[in-house]
């Protein structure tokens, strides 16, 4: 039989060791006190469910990252969570029921089949925050300082904004009556900024004026200014599209009133989620990386599936990001007080003390000398002195 390397993992599977772990449960921690002191409550999702409820609604478009199972006890198909959107949307229509507005948050680990664009990892920390209940922008834009909010704490340096509506385009194709094999022929041309297929595939639609509009979207791309040139492109669309592109004004207005050093970037071809969102949609952006380190945009009726359409908008974003490209760090690690081995009088009740303080003691064992202290992470000693026991500096 041929040798197995036990220690391996899948790839895109990581294991993460003390030092970023420490990082990363200290951005967990802090995150979540920040998205508490907005008013958002923490929930906690089941990793595996039955495969219909994670598919169900804002799940379609993940069937072929979810990893898929039989369950022995009733043989029904089960799937590991992809993304924990769908099981909080879950729980703001079916298991909460409030009438009013609510505010979600969740951070926990979701496995993907099949790495995202531009990564290796399939194994991500997802930490988000949805909006229920509210159709207004004033939770778009909530929701999206909030995302600014969590960069800011995590340390991210040079944050650009990317802001478009997903409206103006479905707005534009329903209008012009495309059918179904078209818009999609459509939809991929603009995600490329492919000029003549774009021309080509909007020659086809009966009225000129709702031809060049679809036609325009391709060069709406670019910071404020392209806003203006939209108005222009649109007058005379249909008023929800209108409403749409003004909603994304007012958005932008507020934005750069409250992050003035926040770069702001509009794209009226991008459409990002385009089957999952139906409103305004946002992600944070910095130089020298193809992602997004966090995104988010309204998907309202998400609720429908589970008997309760209800508005919605959040984002999430993957907290080992934030970590990688972050500066956050761990205090405790690098802060801790060695205690000699023994049974002393005295020494025991000290280091009960020290920890209830908040202090992380590590105890010797049998062997260990002092000279340890300081590569597990100890700054500081436990003495025996003739008041007690006091805590010196660890002189290295």
């Amino acid at each position: 039989m041929p040798t197995v390397d036990r220690w391996l993992l899948p790839d895109g599977i990581e294991e993460v060791l003390p030092e970023e772990a420490a990082r990363t449960e200290a951005a967990r921690r802090q995150l979540l006190d920040l998205f508490s002191r907005w008013g958002y409550d923490l929930v906690i999702t089941p990793h595996i469910e039955y495969l219909e409820s994670l598919l169900t609604g804002s799940g379609h478009d993940l069937d072929l990252q979810t990893f898929k199972m039989t369950d022995r006890l009733s043989g029904r198909m089960l799937g590991l969570r992809a993304d924990i959107t769908p099981q909080v949307a879950r729980i703001d229509a079916h298991t909460l029921g409030a009438e009013g507005p609510s505010r979600l948050c969740y951070c926990g680990s979701v496995l993907h089949t099949l790495p995202r664009p531009l990564s290796t990892s399939r194994s991500l920390i997802q930490l988000g925050a949805e909006l229920y209940g509210d159709a207004s922008s004033a939770s778009d834009i909530e929701v999206i300082s909030l995302m600014l909010e969590t960069l800011a704490a995590s340390r991210v340096a040079d944050v650009h904004l990317d802001l478009g509506h997903v409206g103006i385009y479905r707005g534009l194709v329903q209008a012009a009556e495309l059918d179904s094999t078209t818009e999609r022929a459509l939809f991929h041309a603009l995600q490329r900024k492919a000029g003549d297929e774009v021309q080509e595939l909007t020659s086809r639609i009966a009225q000129p004026e709702l031809a060049a509009m679809l036609r325009g979207l391709v060069d709406l791309s670019g910071d404020i200014e392209v806003l203006e040139r939209a108005h222009v492109l649109l007058k005379g669309a249909p008023e929800h599209i209108v409403m749409a592109l003004d909603e994304l004004t007012e958005i932008a207005r507020v934005m750069a009133l409250r992050y003035p050093s926040v770069p702001l970037y509009f794209d009226l071809a991008e459409l990002r989620g385009y089957h999952y969102h139906t409103g305004v949609t946002f992600a944070a952006f910095i130089p020298g990386t193809g992602q997004s380190i966090a995104q988010g945009g309204r998907y309202d009726d998400i609720g429908r599936d589970f008997g309760r359409a209800r508005p919605a908008t959040g984002f999430s974003t993957d907290l080992r990001l934030l970590v990688a490209w972050g500066e956050i760090d761990a205090d405790s690690r690098n802060h801790g007080i060695w205690a000699p081995h023994g049974d002393q009088p005295g020494l025991l009740d000290r280091v009960t003390e020290l920890r209830a303080a908040g202090e992380r003691v590590v105890m010797a064992l049998p062997g260990q000398l002092e000279t340890d202290a300081a590569s597990l992470g100890c700054d500081r000693i436990l003495r025996h002195a003739n008041n007690g026991w006091q805590v010196d500096e660890l002189q290295v």
